[in-house]
């Protein structure tokens, strides 16, 4: 649930002919758009779920395939399960990413890493905590439950091979296109990582109907108990909401926190 807001959201019709969606933002992250449209490709190279075509992008503007919006296709959450897992079928050689990216506004560190577990804890938790902590959000003993949580990941977390993540997946990103079928969008926070991570997040905020977990489990590999970490896993976005959007999530986090314990 991590969008940034945008100065412009314009439809356009470009001198083709084509609809086209330019977003566009003053005084935006260095390399924000450009790491959407590094994201956008790598989805696309997938030939998993649908994303936008991307026209052009600039420091501070990117001109994106206009989608549509439209209600949902009876199939939907079918063709959605079954195409982020054949996305979760693309298997990196490391965690993270070959440039780094942005989760919302957050900066996204993708320094690549061979080893999972210490790229969760230190690419990810580590430093949103740090951020949460220099900025007064969090209290000391929440600062010591997440570096405990992040001395044990191999205990709490099993081996899972790094795969092709949105890696902000909410169901705000899970797009409903005018044809009523899904796409990604806003993928500015791709890289490899566990695939446990993204279902987890995509159930943060309104979890998908069984359906979709369904027709996931037939193309990918899904642990049954999967979802007895998943407050594990969404201790990263969390983090990054309480340090976006301020002290409301707090309670959220806290109660993450006590699911891990």
């Amino acid at each position: 649930m991590s969008r940034p807001p945008f100065d412009g959201l314009q439809h356009v019709t470009l001198i083709d002919g084509r609809r086209a969606i330019v977003k566009s933002r003053h005084a935006v992250p260095v390399d924000f758009f450009r790491a959407e449209a590094r994201g956008l490709a790598v989805l696309r190279d997938a030939h998993a779920l649908r994303v936008p075509e991307m026209f052009a992008v600039e420091d501070e503007r990117i001109v994106l395939e206009d989608l549509g919006d439209g209600p949902r296709a009876s199939d939907y959450w079918r063709r959605a399960g079954a195409g982020l897992a054949r996305q979760h079928s693309v298997i990196g050689t490391h965690f993270g990413f070959d440039r780094d990216g942005f989760c919302g506004d957050s900066p996204q560190d993708n320094t690549p890493d061979a080893d999972g577990w210490r790229f969760f804890a230190e690419r990810r938790l580590l430093p949103q905590m740090r951020r949460a902590r220099d900025r007064r959000l969090i209290h000391t003993r929440d600062v010591l439950a997440i570096e405990s949580i992040c001395s044990n990941l191999r205990e709490r977390a099993p081996e899972m091979p790094p795969v092709l993540l949105h890696g902000d997946l909410w169901s705000g990103n899970l797009h409903v296109c005018a044809d009523g079928g899904p796409a990604l969008i806003d993928a500015g926070a791709v890289h490899y990582g566990w695939a446990e991570a993204e279902l987890a997040m995509l159930a943060l905020f309104g979890s998908p109907p069984p359906v979709f977990f369904h027709a996931y489990a037939e193309y990918a590999p899904l642990c049954r108990d999967w979802r007895e970490r998943a407050s594990l896993y969404n201790l990263y976005h969390l983090l990054n909401h309480l340090n976006l959007f301020g002290a409301g999530y707090l309670p959220a986090l806290r109660a993450a926190l006590a699911a891990c314990a």
